[in-house]
């Protein structure tokens, strides 16, 4: 992981000037062979994905970006094809590609935020989900804050997180908790966020506190296991 995590590094220093001077470097097409060549690679793009030969269909996506340098639609095509496949790396690469040209593209702040994540990159995935949830309000990118929040440590701004979810968390929300290796439980976001506080007060060994977090929160979600895990660390 920490490999992977240097080369995306040392691809970000030079990927955006690699990119630029291969597009200056293009001769001009005439526009009717260049809508023609846009026409045939969006076809075969879309056989490609019927067919699900994601190589291909890359391969495709790449030929459209050279030739259509200012239109993102392909480079978010791509870090889609990227992020499904589990390369997060180039994911990320992508889409923070497509965030210098424009920092509001909710699409490419979310394969950044959760590619970064998946990369081991908490500090780095961090503004681009708390960018998520002031532009778009929801509230599971804000959960997703504060729980990285609260693994860098930084429990004061987890602490304003966690309240903020608490106010906001509507009832018909719900997040996934592992309950074992083949099941997940579904817990309302409120109850979640209530655990999550608790687990910010149990790292500052603030057990009492802790303590009347977790029991709100299995109030809440009477069958919220971890929850109940987390409150026999309290006695």
């Amino acid at each position: 992981m920490k490999r992977t995590f240097l080369l995306l590094l040392l691809a970000l220093c030079a990927g955006n000037l690699t990119a630029q001077t291969a597009n200056d470097s293009l001769p001009k097409l005439d526009p009717k062979l260049k809508a023609t060549l846009n026409a045939a690679d969006q076809a075969a793009y879309q056989i490609a994905m019927a067919y699900s030969d994601q190589a291909v269909a890359k391969s495709k996506l790449f030929d459209l970006m050279v030739r259509n340098p200012d239109d993102l639609r392909y480079r978010e095509a791509l870090a889609n094809l990227y992020f499904d496949s589990r390369q997060f790396a180039s994911a990320a690469l992508v889409s923070l590609d497509m965030l210098q040209i424009n920092d509001k593209n909710v699409g490419a702040l979310e394969i950044a935020a959760y590619s970064l994540e998946q990369l081991g990159a908490l500090d780095r995935a961090l503004p681009h989900f708390e960018s998520l949830h002031l532009l778009t309000g929801d509230n599971f990118s804000l959960y997703k804050s504060a729980f990285i929040q609260y693994n860098l440590k930084r429990y004061e701004e987890a602490m304003n997180s966690v309240s903020m979810l608490i106010k906001s968390a509507k009832a018909d929300e719900k997040i996934g908790f592992p309950k074992s290796q083949t099941e997940t439980q579904e817990i309302g976001m409120k109850a979640a966020a209530l655990n999550l506080k608790g687990l910010i007060y149990l790292d500052q060994n603030s057990k009492a506190e802790a303590k009347t977090a977790f029991n709100e929160a299995i109030s809440l979600d009477p069958a919220f296991d971890q929850a109940k895990e987390n409150l026999k660390k309290t006695n």
